[in-house]
């Protein structure tokens, strides 16, 4: 008897010990709002944009993980996204530059930022092709067999991290040192 009441005790309790994982806050460029994503169970997560007083808004998604970065806007109604670890993509694209195809690979067709909105619209995307144009950029991109890193200041690639400007710009550097902005 003692056994099974140690037994179901623990089980009771086994799911009170996982815990919230939460990502990185980022406070808005004026101070006002900051973003992040909470993952209480895995598939089951919220996003929370903050203000100092409490939440100001919240919406049920997984839209991205605990390691990528994100970025509140100046009135907290936007976010933006930013994945450092990139699942690579399966269908490789064809582009016509001038008289000659060029075929691009799957994984430079992969989105790399996302803008939400409130309600957790997609607002704006951009894929790693649209920062990462030349052959040898995306040669700097550092390939693994299911994912590609491609952002400075990250996951152990040297350069500085992902930042908000005062002037309300996502600044970033990816591989090959160029900086990149991105707008609310």
């Amino acid at each position: 008897m003692g056994r099974a009441l140690l037994t179901l005790s623990l089980l009771l309790a086994l799911p009170g010990l996982a815990q919230e994982r939460v990502s990185k806050s980022h406070v808005s460029a004026n101070g006002m709002y900051s973003v992040r994503l909470v993952e209480q169970a895995p598939g089951k997560c919220r996003v929370e944009m903050l203000k100092e007083s409490g939440p100001a808004w919240t919406f049920e998604g997984c839209v991205g993980t605990v390691d990528d970065f994100y970025f509140a806007s100046n009135d907290g109604e936007r976010f933006w996204l930013l994945r450092p670890l990139v699942e690579k993509g399966k269908k490789a694209a064809v582009e016509k530059v001038g008289k000659k195809k060029v075929k691009i690979p799957a994984w430079a067709n992969a989105t790399v930022a996302v803008m939400y909105g409130r309600k957790g619209q997609r607002l704006q995307e951009r894929h790693l092709q649209d920062f990462l144009r030349s052959s040898r950029e995306l040669g700097e991109v550092r390939q693994m067999s299911a994912h590609f890193k491609w952002l400075e200041g990250t996951l152990g690639i040297p350069g500085k991290g992902p930042r908000l400007t005062d002037d309300e710009k996502v600044e970033f550097e990816a591989v090959g040192a160029k900086t990149y902005h991105l707008s609310f």
